[in-house]
C-alpha cells in the first residue's frame, strides 16, 4: 500500500528488475533524493522539501521502510536487515555496483525527460550515500552528492575504502571527473561507517572531489543532512545543486 505524503505525488516507477514508489514535488531541474536507513523519516522529508523550496523538482524513491515514520531502534534494525538481505543492494561485496543503481539511473533519465534542464542531481545518504557516484556513468548526472557513504559496510581494510563501483564503472566515473563533473561529499570526521572512503574518493576523482568534513561532537554523529543535521552543510548542498543545475 502506498503511503500518502502531504504535498507529494506518489507513483510506481517500474523497470524490468525493480518496482518502487517514487514521491515527486516541486518545479525546476530534477534532483533524486535517496533516503538513508530506516526510510523516508520526517528529517529526510524536511531536507527534501528544502530542495523543493530551492527551486528543484525532487523525485524521492522509497526503497525500504514506511514513508513518514519516525526512527526508533526497532525500526532502524528492521530496515537494516532488509537492506542486508535485499538483492538490489550490495552491502558486503567489494568492487561491484549495486543493482539498484541501474534502477536509479533509469529514474534519473525519466526525470530529466520530464522536466528538462542541463542535467540531473542526486543526493544519497548512508547506505545510499555512494549511489550518486554510480549514477555518474550517465552524462545527465551532473550534480552528485554523497552524504556519509557507508556501503559496502566498512568491515576490514578493503571494504573501508571501497566505493561500491565495478571496475568498468570506476573508469567511466574517473573520466567524467577529469572532464569537470564535480562530486560533493559530506561526513562527520569521527564517523566509522564512512571508513576510508573520502581518501579513496580523492584518489579516484582528484580535484573534482569537493569534501565537507565536519568535526564530530558525539560518537553517534552520522546523518549530516537529517538526524544529526548540520545547517551549514545543508546550505552547501543547496548551493552545489544551484551551481551545477542552473
Amino acid at each position: 500500500m502506498t503511503v500518502e505524503l502531504a504535498g507529494w505525488r506518489a507513483s510506481q516507477f517500474v523497470t524490468q528488475d525493480l518496482t518502487r514508489t517514487v514521491y515527486r514535488s516541486g518545479e525546476g531541474p530534477a534532483v533524486i533524493v535517496v533516503h538513508e536507513v530506516p526510510g523516508i523519516t520526517p528529517a529526510v522529508l524536511r531536507f527534501a522539501e528544502e530542495v523543493v523550496a530551492a527551486g528543484f523538482t525532487v523525485f524521492m524513491p522509497s526503497l525500504v521502510g514506511t514513508p513518514g515514520r519516525p526512527p526508533s531502534p526497532a525500526y532502524l534494525a528492521n530496515s537494516l536487515v532488509r537492506v542486508c538481505i535485499a538483492r538490489e543492494f550490495t552491502t558486503w561485496a567489494t568492487g561491484s555496483t549495486s543493482p539498484v543503481i541501474a534502477w536509479l539511473r533509469a529514474l534519473a533519465r525519466y526525470a530529466h525527460a520530464q522536466v528538462g534542464g542541463p542535467g540531473v542531481g542526486a543526493v544519497g545518504m548512508c547506505f545510499s550515500g555512494g549511489f550518486a557516484l554510480g549514477m555518474m556513468v550517465d552524462d545527465i548526472m551532473v550534480a552528485p552528492v554523497l552524504s556519509q557513504p557507508s556501503l559496502p559496510f566498512a568491515v576490514g581494510g578493503s571494504r573501508a575504502r571501497d566505493l561500491g563501483l565495478s571496475p568498468d564503472d570506476r573508469v567511466v566515473v574517473a573520466q567524467r571527473a577529469s572532464e569537470g563533473c564535480q562530486v560533493l561529499g559530506l561526513r562527520f570526521t569521527g564517523d566509522r561507517l564512512v571508513g576510508e572512503r573520502f581518501s579513496a574518493l580523492r584518489d579516484l576523482l582528484g580535484e573534482a572531489f569537493v569534501a565537507v568534513e565536519l568535526p564530530s561532537t558525539a560518537p553517534s554523529d552520522h546523518s549530516v543532512l537529517t538526524e544529526h543535521r548540520d545547517d551549514a552543510a545543508v546550505e552547501r548542498v543547496l548551493e552545489f545543486l544551484q551551481q551545477r543545475l542552473r
